[in-house]
């Protein structure tokens, strides 16, 4: 028997507030525990929630980027359970009017992925184990979120990957939120069943946690289908709605507890705050804040600036390549150019501090900086590369450190002919082979001058010069 797997996600977005969406206190990842904490995000007595204006604002920013309906009234409501990570024992969160409804996401494949909706709530605080004991840090507790739940429209994990890094893109590029997996600002669930292929009805679903990269959730995906269709096929095992937790060391899942309903959470309305009122003149406001997102970077850089397909799609695939690509085209007249300087040469210099672009600072003036100093033939390319990276590690001037260094390009060419001349006559023998047609000999004969010259001479130039030198030269 053939089995089809149907998957829907319920994907955590931390959002890109300064403070919680109910208080003063600051989102900053990090801190000693239970330091970004006050009365209001611990739920102490008395304390009274005040809605944060800029969540319902990046709420409406990311439905907007996800082609949803933003709904004019929504409101808050009270969650209700009694694990310790929200000591009020319930999380505010949204049931049956969520702030956004109805879009979907369209894959490179073509497909849509549609979502249900997309509702603001707080964040829960970080549970600890450690030595044995379970120990509570609640400085996450009160980060604002918004929980985007798709449809079950996944039947690859492929697809699920996929839809997670465009979802990864649409909101970083609309500046909603950072979306890092690694601090948690991104976390998925993923909801997993199987059917017999060809039918419709849907299997009992089990909820996947713990799921903290791309990686991690295509491996979780396959191993759960597997596990689900085994039982299917033996009928050793009952499949159980229930929520299991993915261990990614040893490539499997076990089971945490039985999966609730919404039933189970007894949702009701927050008397403690007011229904939000969304005006259509404020979402087209918000609208036109929105700024210039992955797809429409992709069609420009292909379009305006006459990048390759290639170029374009790393460019536009990561916020911070993109921002690093206007912010140093703001001082290089040459976007192919900078395409090719971040691509290659920064991406080899990040590479090599075993780091990922969304974890650097470059100064782009200074970045664009070495770039220029090569173009005008100020320094040669691999000295602006040893450059960059002295602009990387230790933020110095190009100019400065190019003068301060002597790393100015030789363009005398009476020295130029010298220094070639001397290492053409140290090793006559490569001069047979050049003139026997082996044309490989000349990047010998380049290497040589290239370290004559501490790497400062314009390698067009000396190539120049060295062929002429060589077809005339008489052994």
């Amino acid at each position: 028997m053939s089995y089809e797997l149907v998957a829907g996600l319920e994907t955590h977005i931390e959002l890109s507030t300064k403070t919680k969406i109910f208080c003063q206190c600051t989102t900053e990842f990090g801190g000693e525990p239970n330091t970004h904490c006050c009365p209001i995000c611990i739920g102490m007595p008395g304390t009274l929630p005040k809605l944060n204006k800029k969540v319902v604002e990046y709420a409406v920013k990311a439905g907007i980027a996800l082609n949803c309906k933003i709904r004019n009234i929504s409101k808050m409501d009270r969650k209700n359970y009694v694990y310790p990570d929200l000591p009020k024992a319930y999380q505010i969160s949204q049931f049956d009017k969520p702030i956004c409804y109805g879009g979907y996401i369209k894959l490179s494949s073509g497909k849509n992925i549609n979502i249900n909706r997309i509702h603001i709530e707080e964040d829960a605080g970080k549970l600890v184990h450690e030595r044995g004991n379970t120990y509570i840090d609640y400085n996450r507790g009160g980060v604002p979120l918004i929980e985007i739940v798709s449809e079950p429209d996944f039947h690859t994990s492929d697809e699920v990957v996929a839809y997670l890094e465009k979802l990864q893109s649409l909101l970083t590029f609309a500046d909603v939120s950072d979306c890092k997996m690694q601090e948690g600002s991104m976390r998925c669930d993923v909801n997993i069943s199987v059917r017999e292929a060809g039918t419709t009805k849907l299997g009992t679903r089990t909820e996947m946690k713990n799921l903290n990269s791309f990686k991690a959730i295509a491996r979780a995906i396959e191993y759960e289908s597997q596990r689900q269709i085994s039982a299917l096929e033996t009928g050793d095992e009952e499949i159980i709605q229930e929520t299991r937790r993915w261990d990614d060391t040893k490539g499997e899942s076990y089971a945490m507890r039985n999966k609730e309903d919404a039933n189970d959470y007894r949702y009701f309305p927050n008397p403690d705050i007011m229904p939000v009122h969304i005006s259509e003149e404020w979402i087209s406001e918000v609208k036109s804040t929105i700024p210039e997102l992955a797809q429409d970077k992709y069609e420009r850089l292909t379009g305006e600036y006459g990048l390759s397909d290639y170029d374009s799609k790393l460019i536009s695939g990561s916020k911070k390549i993109s921002d690093i690509f206007d912010g140093t085209l703001e001082y290089v007249n040459n976007p192919k150019e900078v395409a090719n300087w971040i691509i290659v040469d920064l991406a080899s210099i990040v590479n090599e501090d075993n780091k990922a672009f969304d974890e650097i600072d470059i100064d782009y003036e200074k970045f664009g900086k070495v770039i220029n100093m090569v173009d005008k033939k100020t320094v040669n390319r691999t000295i602006g590369k040893k450059i960059l990276q002295q602009v990387y590690t230790d933020n110095v001037d190009p100019e400065d450190y190019a003068k301060e260094n002597k790393l100015g390009m030789i363009a005398d060419t009476g020295l130029l002919k010298d220094v070639i001349s001397k290492v053409i006559k140290e090793n006559e023998k490569s001069i047979l082979e050049f003139k026997s047609g082996n044309q490989k000999v000349i990047g010998f004969f380049m290497g040589k001058i290239m370290r004559e010259t501490q790497g400062k001479a314009d390698p067009n130039s000396v190539k120049k010069i060295l062929i002429e030198e060589l077809e005339n030269y008489n052994i």
